[in-house]
């Protein structure tokens, strides 16, 4: 099997980010619907709009690659989610389920900061600056949502379940 190169690997780390984006896309609004806190919900409908505009850059770095948006499944994410879904049935309804929502959606940026850093590091490699700037902008967006999950854990909804 010939080797394959960096601009090949970005490509599928570029597919799999996609893929990931429209799975987290579907699972928010049951996140919100399982949600007890309002708090929560709000902070769960915020990131929700930010992942809309995530995907649009997304489909701009395949534009300006010659390329079609297209997704290779991620088993990372798809695992995540149906973490979330079992923590969601368990521990629904109550504020030791919005806990969990909190600890799901935090494993969901902690995964998306990672692989959005890689593929800033690759796009500056590569001498992709238009994606390297679009995705700094998801970054930024991305650790920010983690921060708003951790304060709202931290003040309302772990002392709440606890």
């Amino acid at each position: 099997m010939p080797e394959r190169d960096l601009k090949a690997l970005f490509l599928h780390q570029l597919k799999d980010i996609y893929f990931a984006e429209n799975a987290i896309l579907k699972a928010i609004p049951r996140m919100m619907g399982a949600a007890r806190s309002g708090d929560l919900k709000v902070a769960l409908g915020v990131h929700q709009k930010e992942t809309e505009g995530q995907l649009r850059r997304l489909e701009r770095v395949f534009q300006a690659l010659g390329e079609k948006p297209d997704g290779v499944e991620c088993k990372a994410i798809q695992g995540i989610i149906d973490e979330s879904e079992e923590v969601m049935e368990e521990f629904g309804g109550g504020n030791a389920g919005d806990a969990g929502i909190i600890a799901a959606a935090q494993a969901v940026e902690h995964y998306e900061i990672a692989r959005y850093g890689t593929l800033i590091a690759w796009a500056k490699q590569l001498g992709q600056s238009e994606a390297e700037s679009l995705f700094k902008e998801t970054l930024a967006e991305e650790e920010n949502t983690d921060g708003v999950l951790s304060d709202l854990a931290k003040e309302v909804v772990n002392p709440a379940a606890a």
